[in-house]
């Protein structure tokens, strides 16, 4: 599976306040993002700082310092993104990854029940040729619990991938190649990549070689400071469809993540894709609960973070009924489709 590596900005003090930009018909205007942070500017393309040969470009977020994802643990135990600013280098994503060291730089930065996620004093040194990160961790990387390989794994990979010159991972042990983790065995093969996916979820599957991965964004936290968490589900399709019936499914009930989706939601016609963007019919339980035709903030948030993971999906247009006039929970109107910003989770100081 391909998993497209579009990220996410929220604007809230720890998570969110994803307000969308709006869903419509309209023709002729530049679909807008969800709200990224009013101190950033950013071209079409994202400003880019230019790195030497094996390091990788990443997008500007100010003057002397980069808008950085970090994938760490959150109190539950998922491997959550949450974006910093960083001091800006052609390292960035040795930088990156020292900031996930225990006792390293990020440790005065970390939201309210966040942990790093490599043991304390790892070192490592990152090189980069075709699209592939070689990761050198000293032998200070070893001293993890065993429970915790796979999410450090994930973390790592995930981390490394956000930046657009990486599409897979190696990683060594003091020069020499691991292809499995060193202290509980888990494979790692000869590269790792986001297509093997993040905080999996089996729960109820019962054939896995007959279905496929997808992930899709559930909602975590409480008021004031949620964010979202990317969960990798097998599907029987790895579409469009497949993706919605998991977000109306909701995420396991042994789970602490939050679902807004009403258990009657559904779609009225086959979704269509068209020059980048999936418009969306929905009969009227997409509203949830609000007494007044109203979606959930979640509910968008969740439908355009997860579907922008297909190939070839830029923006959500959503319908109910075929109608596109619809409201945000602040009252607004969603006049345009509505793509996915820059980064995760954006955290303020």
């Amino acid at each position: 599976m391909s998993i497209n590596k579009r990220t996410i900005v929220l604007t809230s003090m720890i998570t969110l306040s994803v307000l969308l930009s709006g869903c419509g018909l309209l023709e002729g205007k530049e679909k807008e993002k969800i709200d990224p942070p009013q101190t950033v500017t950013y071209t079409d393309d994202g400003q880019v700082i230019e790195g030497t040969e094996g390091e990788e470009n990443t997008e500007e977020a100010s003057e002397g310092s980069v808008k950085t994802e970090l994938y760490l643990f959150d109190k539950n135990g998922y491997v959550v993104p949450q974006t910093f600013s960083l001091p800006k280098t052609e390292s960035v994503a040795k930088q990156a990854l020292e900031y996930l060291v225990e006792g390293g730089p990020v440790t005065d930065m970390l939201p309210n029940g966040f942990t790093a996620v490599l043991p304390a004093e790892t070192e490592v040194s990152v090189d980069i040729t075709d699209n592939t990160a070689v990761v050198d961790f000293s032998n200070e990387f070893k001293n993890y619990k065993p429970e915790d390989e796979l999410k450090i794994l994930e973390a790592v990979t995930w981390t490394v991938t956000q930046f657009d010159s990486v599409e897979n991972v190696k990683l060594k042990l003091n020069g020499h190649e691991l292809t499995e983790m060193p202290v509980a065995g888990t494979p790692i093969g000869k590269t790792v990549s986001r297509a093997n996916g993040i905080n999996l979820d089996t729960t109820d599957v019962v054939d896995i070689t007959n279905t496929k991965a997808a992930t899709v964004y559930y909602v975590s936290g409480e008021e004031g400071s949620y964010y979202y968490v990317p969960v990798t589900r097998r599907v029987e399709e790895n579409n469009v469809e497949g993706v919605v019936a998991e977000l109306v499914k909701g995420p396991s009930y042994s789970s602490t993540l939050i679902n807004d989706f009403s258990p009657d939601v559904e779609l009225l016609e086959e979704p269509k894709i068209e020059e980048g963007k999936v418009t969306l019919n929905f009969n009227e339980s997409i509203y949830g609960s609000f007494e007044e035709k109203i979606i959930s903030e979640h509910v968008l948030n969740m439908l355009v973070l997860s579907l922008t993971e297909q190939d070839g999906i830029e923006s959500v247009e959503v319908m109910v009924d075929g109608e596109a006039e619809l409201v945000k929970e602040n009252g607004e109107k969603l006049v345009e489709p509505v793509t996915r910003p820059e980064k995760v989770n954006t955290i303020s100081f």
